[in-house]
């Protein structure tokens, strides 16, 4: 079978690109009747009878049937390595970029906060976001806030930075819980490391990757809404065994200049192989192709293990923030 024909190639080079640096895709194999891809970046030295060659920075020769190629483009001689340095941006952006990168399917405005809803699948998309001012006294919008929550039966969270607001609510018996830090790094040296060609990418979730995805549980269609919500989203994962889930997932969502990564889990047996790190590499080179810059991701402050892989990945502390829970009603 041609896995070739009918397709939506996205070939941007010619014979004429000899010379140049190039980045290309290819289908290596065929396994349970789907395509697998993996790509090559390096110099164009030979495209001749129907084959290129491509030649890596190490020296070794990639050979490439065309019939073969289904992506390819021209990139820069000199991309931007580990000198690079994140966009500047205020905790502001990142959050409202964070909030369109995660966005809960349902949402209200109080003033210029925005509330947001998804069947409780997760707190940052079932949580006031609290940006500007809510056109009332901060003890009438925490109620009006709780209020909202309560008719869609779910507690009611506010997400705060260490502000006059979380003492506001402090002394309204807003619990603090969820306390997690928003990392950012520059986004050229994450595409720069290695294991990207072992990696698939998709618009959307399969039932392997959700089965990959610790969060979704009960909450498929909720979850569904965020997970493929937003503005560019990517899907990545890497083959686990036949018959079994995927051995690692990513997720990445490219809003301007800026890329979110989430859900990079990779299966208990597998981890501390580099398929984390692969997953992440996927993703950072799509995102680089669609114009972003940064990178930057949310992780709760105690999960020790998530915060060593994006220490070893680059990623620094932009600002840190949680959540306050409102009062439980009482019984009766």
């Amino acid at each position: 079978m041609d896995f070739t024909a009918g397709a939506r190639a996205d070939v941007r080079i010619t014979p004429s690109d000899v010379g140049k640096r190039v980045s290309t895709r290819r289908i290596a194999e065929i396994v349970g009747g789907r395509p697998v891809f993996t790509d090559a970046v390096g110099v164009l030295t030979s495209w001749d009878e129907g084959e290129l060659v491509v030649t890596r920075r190490d020296g070794a020769a990639v050979r490439i049937a065309e019939r073969l190629l289904v992506a390819a483009k021209i990139v820069p001689d000199t991309p931007a390595r580990r000198g690079a340095r994140a966009p500047r941006a205020t905790a502001r952006e990142l959050q409202e970029s964070a909030a369109r990168c995660w966005p809960a399917p349902e949402t209200a405005r109080l003033g210029t906060w925005t509330l947001r809803a998804a069947g409780g699948f997760t707190r940052r998309a079932n949580s006031a976001l609290p940006l500007g001012e809510p056109g009332m006294p901060a003890p009438a919008a925490a109620e009006a806030v709780a209020h909202w929550y309560r008719e869609r039966g779910l507690p009611a969270y506010i997400q705060v930075g260490d502000d006059a607001l979380a003492d506001t609510l402090d002394g309204l018996g807003w619990t603090a819980e969820g306390h997690a830090l928003l990392r950012t790094a520059p986004l050229a040296p994450l595409a720069d490391l290695p294991g990207a060609e072992h990696v698939r990418l998709a618009r959307e979730p399969d039932t392997g990757w959700l089965a990959r995805y610790h969060r979704t549980g009960g909450l498929g269609d909720a979850a569904l809404a965020v997970l493929t919500g937003g503005p560019s989203v990517w899907l990545a994962s890497v083959p686990g065994t036949a018959g079994g889930p995927p051995a690692a997932i990513g997720r990445c969502a490219v809003d301007g200049r800026w890329a979110s990564f989430a859900a990079v889990e990779t299966g208990p047996a597998l981890r501390r192989t580099g398929l984390a790190t692969a997953v992440v590499a996927a993703l950072a080179r799509k995102a680089l192709d669609e114009g972003a810059s940064g990178a930057y991701l949310q992780v709760e402050a105690d999960n020790d293990g998530a915060r060593a892989l994006w220490d070893r990945l680059g990623f620094v502390t932009h600002h840190a923030y949680h959540y306050r829970r409102g009062p439980r009603p009482a019984d009766g």
